[in-house]
């Protein structure tokens, strides 16, 4: 049996150098498992991919009336402003719009109003 406080050069090389493969051979096995395991998350990926592909999205603008239809792409039709500025109502329509989350030019506004209240 050898002593395990007084040891040489040699046997501290070999200890340190059989350390080192465990090691490397750890993180290659581990690298590996990885590598695998992205392989088959990818085909599956790709496999759930073309099966949503195949469903049909359902059809919003079908219930849209014509008239909304015929204007330009991220028009609403007409807004009418009553003692508001354009400013502070474009500021009101982005503030519902982010509430809502939703975009602005699916959300049609037709008028907007100031209300004032009455200091009494």
């Amino acid at each position: 049996m050898e002593d395990l406080v007084n040891i040489t050069i040699g046997t501290a090389g070999a200890t340190a150098l059989l350390g080192y493969a465990v090691v490397f051979f750890a993180l290659v096995l581990l690298m590996s498992v990885l590598y695998i395991l992205g392989a088959v998350m990818k085909a599956k990926a790709k496999k759930q991919a073309v099966s949503v592909g195949d469903i049909e999205a359902p059809r919003v603008m079908e219930a849209v009336p014509l008239e909304i239809k015929a204007m330009a792409p991220g028009s609403a039709g007409e807004l009418k402003l009553y003692d508001t500025d354009p400013r502070t109502a474009a500021m009101l329509m982005a503030i519902v719009a982010d509430e809502m989350h939703a975009p602005l030019n699916e959300l049609r506004f037709l008028s907007i109003r100031e209300i004032k209240e009455d200091k009494d």
